[in-house]
């Protein structure tokens, strides 16, 4: 496997501000992300998952250090690039799906291309983001709401529309947590799968033990700090 490296945080330290205090929330983070790996990160709550997911996905700033996306310095970037930037470069699965209620399971990922603004063809966005959904099992619900939906499907939908824009790594924060364990492995095999088909790196957080013999290596936090 001939590996880039993508994502390397130097020294990266993260604090929030609550009333008048400095709560840290990360500290001294030293770590690089490969080219098709699959990552889970884990820790108990308050470790600083969701803190460390929020910088490697460029939604938050660090306090201190450097983040580095393929040897550039994300903090030279304006608004605008960095946003530009995201839009190319990663796609993000929520926790709980934030699909768009009033459209559809082929609109919300046809939504995800529409804006990303790179293809003008309403019929090949379509055309693409159905293709897509039948890929992931999802041929006879495309024109199915979330609310017709089940979690599965849901986090299927929210997995395409992630992936219709080809980025090159997927960022999840706790992408299983609202699904029976059964439908978990079935999402993280699933996402497996694309990480090996479509040589796609995906970081993701997650409690749930039964799925961290899938992952190819987990990274361990506690209290801010990398601990194994």
């Amino acid at each position: 496997m001939n590996q880039k490296k993508i994502i390397e945080l130097e020294n990266v330290s993260k604090s929030y501000s609550v009333g008048e205090s400095l709560v840290p929330a990360l500290s001294n983070i030293n770590w690089s992300i490969y080219s098709e790996e699959f990552i889970a990160i884990v820790g108990p709550s308050g470790s600083g998952k969701s803190s460390l997911l929020n910088l490697i996905s460029l939604i938050d700033h660090q306090t201190t250090g450097k983040i580095l996306y393929e040897s550039k310095d994300v903090a030279s970037l304006s608004e605008d690039d960095l946003s530009i930037f995201r839009s190319e470069k990663i796609g993000i699965i929520f926790q709980n799906f934030n699909l768009i209620p009033v459209l559809s399971a082929i609109e919300n990922v046809s939504f995800a291309l529409q804006v990303q603004g790179k293809i003008k063809d309403q019929k090949e966005i379509e055309k693409r983001s159905a293709l897509l959904l039948r890929e992931l099992g999802l041929s006879n619900f495309l024109n199915h709401r979330p609310n017709q939906l089940s979690g599965g499907q849901k986090q299927r939908v929210a997995i395409a529309r992630a992936i219709i824009t080809n980025p090159e790594i997927i960022i999840a924060d706790e992408p299983t947590s609202a699904l029976d364990s059964k439908t978990a492995l079935e999402i993280i095999q699933l996402m497996k799968r694309l990480n090996e088909e479509k040589k796609i790196t995906f970081v993701f957080s997650t409690h749930d033990t039964n799925i961290i013999n899938e992952v190819d290596y987990k990274l361990e936090l506690k209290d801010g700090n990398i601990i194994g």
